[in-house]
C-alpha cells in the first residue's frame, strides 16, 4: 500500500496502552519522526510505569488507563491478544467521538471480534506490525524497530476509508511498508511464518533442556548456530505467546497438521535411506532462504552476520 505521507502528523494525540518492547518502540519511533505529536502512555504495571517514567517515553504517563485515552485520536493496544476484551472495556467510557482503536497484535480475528464487542462504536482498524525480539519491557524497545519492516492493516469491510489511510500513512512515518489485508488470510499467512516457527522452536529448545541431564551440559557448551538461533525465538514473552497460540488456534492446529505430515515424509526418507527425495526437499526449501533476502527481508551474510 503507498502512503502519501505529508509534513504533518496523521494525528495529533496518541495514547499507548502497554509499554513493553513495541509500544516503547513506537513511542521512541515518534519522537523522532513526529516530535510535534502528544504521546500518552499507560502500562497496567506499576513496575513498568516506573521504569518507562525514568525513560521518559511519553508526555503524559497515566496511573488510570481512562486518564491516557481521554482526547486522543488514536488509541493503540500495544498488549497480549488474550487482554485485548478487558481493556477494550475498560477504556470504552473514556473515548471521543471518532478515535481510532487500533492494537499490534499477530492474530487478528479473534481481536478484532473482541474489540468489536467492547467499542461497538469505535472506528477499529487492527494492525500487526511484524517486528520484534527476544527482549520485552521498556528498555528493551527502540525507534528503529518497524523500519523496513511489514505493517499489516486488517480493517473491516467497511471501515472508514480515510480512517485507513491516516493508520497507514502514521506506521509508514515510522518507517513500516504497510498492506492491507483480510483479517483471517493474515491469520492464516502468520500462522505459517510466525507462529509455527516459534511453536517448533519452543519444542526443540524445551527437548534439549530434557537431554541435559543426559549429555552434562554439552547440548548448550557445543551449540551450533541453528540451535542458538532456535533459543533466541524460544526466549520471546510466555505470556503473549500463549495468548498468540490460543487466539490463533485453529489456523495453528491446521498448520500443524501440515508440519507434522511433511516431517513424517523426511522421517520415512531418512529411515528408507532416500537420498533423492532429502536432495529434492533442501533444494526447495533453500529457494525459500533466498527469496526472503532478495525481498529484504534478511541479509545474505556468513552466519546470518553473526560477528562470532
Amino acid at each position: 500500500m503507498t502512503n502519501n505521507a505529508g509534513d504533518e502528523p496523521p494525528f495529533q494525540k496518541v495514547a499507548l496502552i502497554g509499554l513493553g518492547l513495541i509500544g516503547s518502540s513506537i513511542a521512541r519511533s515518534v519522537r523522532e519522526v513526529m516530535p510535534g505529536l502528544e504521546l500518552r502512555g499507560y502500562d497496567a504495571s506499576a513496575d513498568v510505569r516506573n521504569r518507562a517514567a525514568s525513560l521518559e517515553l511519553v508526555d503524559l504517563l497515566a496511573e488510570e488507563v481512562g486518564e491516557a485515552v481521554v482526547g486522543a485520536d488514536l488509541v493503540i493496544l500495544c498488549i497480549p491478544v488474550g487482554s485485548m476484551a478487558d481493556a477494550a472495556g475498560s477504556i470504552a467510557p473514556h473515548l471521543g467521538r471518532g478515535v481510532i482503536v487500533s492494537d499490534v497484535g499477530s492474530a487478528k480475528e479473534p481481536v478484532a471480534k473482541a474489540l468489536r464487542e467492547a467499542l461497538p462504536e469505535a472506528l477499529i482498524i487492527p494492525a500487526h506490525p511484524i517486528a520484534g525480539t527476544e527482549n520485552s519491557g521498556p528498555e528493551a524497545g527502540f525507534a528503529g524497530l518497524f523500519r523496513g519492516r511489514w505493517c499489516i492493516l486488517t480493517p473491516e469491510r467497511d471501515a472508514d476509508p480515510d480512517a485507513v489511510a491516516r493508520l497507514a500513512d502514521f506506521w509508514g512515518k515510522l518507517g513500516a511498508r504497510v498492506e492491507v489485508m483480510d483479517a483471517a488470510r493474515h491469520d492464516l499467512v502468520l500462522a505459517v511464518t510466525s507462529h509455527l516457527p516459534h511453536l517448533i522452536a519452543f519444542t526443540i529448545v524445551g527437548t534439549a533442556s530434557h537431554l541435559e541431564a543426559v549429555t552434562e551440559g554439552e547440548v548448550i557448551k557445543y551449540s551450533a548456530g541453528g540451535f542458538r538461533d532456535f533459543t533466541r525465538i524460544a526466549a520471546s514473552d510466555p505470556v503473549m505467546w500463549r495468548d498468540i497460540f490460543l487466539a490463533n488456534r485453529e489456523a495453528v492446529l491446521d498448520m500443524l497438521g501440515r508440519f507434522l505430515g511433511d516431517l513424517s515424509t523426511l522421517e520415512q526418507a531418512i529411515r528408507k535411506g532416500e537420498g533423492d527425495v532429502l536432495f529434492d526437499w533442501f533444494s526447495r526449501t533453500r529457494t525459500i532462504r533466498r527469496a526472503i533476502v532478495y525481498e529484504g527481508q534478511d541479509v545474505a551474510a556468513p552466519d546470518f552476520g553473526r560477528s562470532s
